[in-house]
């Protein structure tokens, strides 16, 4: 059995997370992995090799967030370019996308004997512009307007063919694992993230008759603002991230990536488990 290098990144703006990223070192030292971490951590915790983070990344067999759904999200977008699974260990809120709460990090001994399973999670594939470089989103793409208190024109097409014509806040364009995240506090549906959809939620919709739309992941979709003035502006951000300030006439084209996330689970640790303990109501 060959020893597995895992490649933590942590948030060490959260609480206690310092702490537990010792104890994660100690227990996957002792079950035979070999912790690393990027060199702004050198001297920060014993036990670890240091090294540049792009060389880290490149030859790791895992990435391991310790954090909140946010650290998970930024180690996706490098663990993706160089086809490496992640794993998180939940030390913020909710956590919708972890696997691991602080309290449960003896599990990590079983990474060494490679017994969990890879959880293939969908992208969107994002392009500002017919000719616009492409950018992934595990979550979510929010078209919003770029002022505050305005509200926000949007024709959506699939295949060429019109789905929609919204006025309200903003659109959401969220993939099955970003149902948990902005799209459902905006009244969207929760969806099995075993499930391959696009799911379409406006924002704060004028119309009441505006709803959530499950639409196929092999429909190519177009995204085109409706300026009333001039002046305004439309914003496009991407997993929390404002990435572009597109023209006037400038399409959104979003489609499911070819590319996959890949997500270390437990056979125990159900979506439907993860999901009934993180929406219990709390004190």
């Amino acid at each position: 059995m060959a020893q597995k290098t895992v490649l933590i990144l942590p948030n060490l703006t959260k609480n206690n997370t310092g702490q537990l990223v010792k104890s994660i070192v100690s227990q996957l030292r002792f079950s035979g992995c070999t912790p690393v971490m990027q060199e702004a951590y050198d001297g920060q915790f014993e036990n670890v090799r240091y090294a540049p983070f792009d060389t880290l990344i490149a030859a790791c067999d895992l990435v391991l967030t310790v954090g909140g759904d946010g650290t998970i999200l930024h180690g996706v977008k490098h663990a993706v370019e160089h086809d490496k699974p992640v794993l998180g260990v939940n030390t913020g809120r909710l956590g919708y996308l972890a696997q691991v709460e602080a309290d449960e990090i003896r599990i990590l001994s079983r990474l060494a004997a490679d017994d969990y399973a890879i959880q293939q999670r969908m992208l969107l594939e994002i392009r500002v512009g017919e000719d616009g470089e492409p950018l992934y989103a595990l979550n979510d793409v929010v078209i919003s307007k770029g002022d505050l208190a305005r509200m926000v024109d949007l024709d959506i097409s699939g295949d060429g063919q019109a789905i929609g014509s919204y006025r309200a806040d903003g659109v959401i364009l969220a993939t099955p694992t970003g149902s948990t995240a902005y799209s459902l506090s905006a009244g969207g549906p929760i969806v099995d993230p075993s499930i391959d959809t696009i799911i379409v939620t406006p924002i704060c919709p004028h119309s009441l008759n505006d709803r959530a739309v499950l639409l196929s992941p092999r429909m190519r979709l177009r995204v085109q603002s409706r300026y009333i003035n001039a002046s305004d502006k439309i914003v496009v951000s991407v997993d929390g991230e404002n990435v572009a300030l597109p023209g006037q006439k400038t399409p959104i084209l979003i489609r499911m990536a070819e590319k996959t996330a890949r997500f270390i689970s437990f056979p125990e640790k159900t979506f439907t488990m993860i999901l009934r303990e993180k929406l219990k109501p709390r004190g």
